[in-house]
């Protein structure tokens, strides 16, 4: 399912015998080795059960603090940033799975937004070539920006009628409970890790909204297993 999008991207593959290996893909590899997550950070780990076998997982600080600075100037420098083209050109740099037992992440696609006008529209990543229950990783550097995600309409809903409990709360009472059901927001702070899981793509979409008052730019890297 495609997304409307106004950000500039770069693409990796993860380890393919294919990919042409650069000398930018050598120095993300030197420097992942010297910045490993701080174990004491992941223990906060929060997990979302959004019910049906999908679920989130956020790490607030996945990474220490400055150096997910110097993750983000590196990036911005030396990733060649294209808009709104997808080049393919070197191997990988974060191992993730560290934290992610299980994990087979094999591409990584790198977003760049620039201000508060660059977003991704409401999507959800459920191509086929990524699997019927894909595991997604989405790590942040730089703004923090909001992430939404909000749940599928029923292919076919049942109409039930309310509860006499239910008819004596207020209609906004009401309206409130059944967002916070089928919505959630996150922010996606500098240095996190969101992961999203299980049939989370078949059953819900998600976006990066605009922002008006954002002038900071937020890189993002994101990785997959394409089958």
């Amino acid at each position: 399912m495609g997304s409307p999008t106004q950000i500039s991207r770069a693409f990796l593959i993860i380890h393919s015998p294919l990919a042409p290996i650069s000398s930018m893909s050598f120095k993300l590899q030197a420097r992942a080795e010297t910045m490993n997550p701080n174990p004491s950070e992941k223990e906060k780990k929060r997990t979302t059960d959004l019910g049906n076998g999908s679920e989130i997982i956020y790490f607030p600080r996945f990474l220490p603090f400055d150096d997910s600075w110097k993750w983000f100037h590196y990036l911005d420098k030396e990733i060649p940033w294209t808009r709104p083209s997808i080049h393919v050109f070197g191997r990988s740099c974060i191992q993730v799975h560290e934290a992610l037992p299980g994990s087979s992440f094999n591409s990584l696609l790198l977003n760049r937004y620039k201000t508060g006008s660059d977003y991704v529209a409401w999507h959800s990543d459920d191509e086929k070539l990524y699997g019927p229950t894909p595991e997604i990783a989405s790590l942040s550097f730089g703004c923090d920006r909001e992430f939404l995600l909000r749940k599928k309409p029923s292919k076919s809903p049942k109409v039930q009628a309310p509860s006499a409990s239910c008819m004596e709360e207020p209609a906004n009472k009401r309206l409130k409970k059944n967002n916070q059901v089928d919505q959630h927001s996150l922010a996606l702070k500098h240095g996190s890790l969101l992961v999203m899981r299980g049939y989370t793509q078949r059953d819900w979409v998600h976006s990066v909204p605009k922002r008006a008052k954002i002038e900071a730019v937020r890189i993002n890297l994101t990785f997959r297993h394409v089958l």
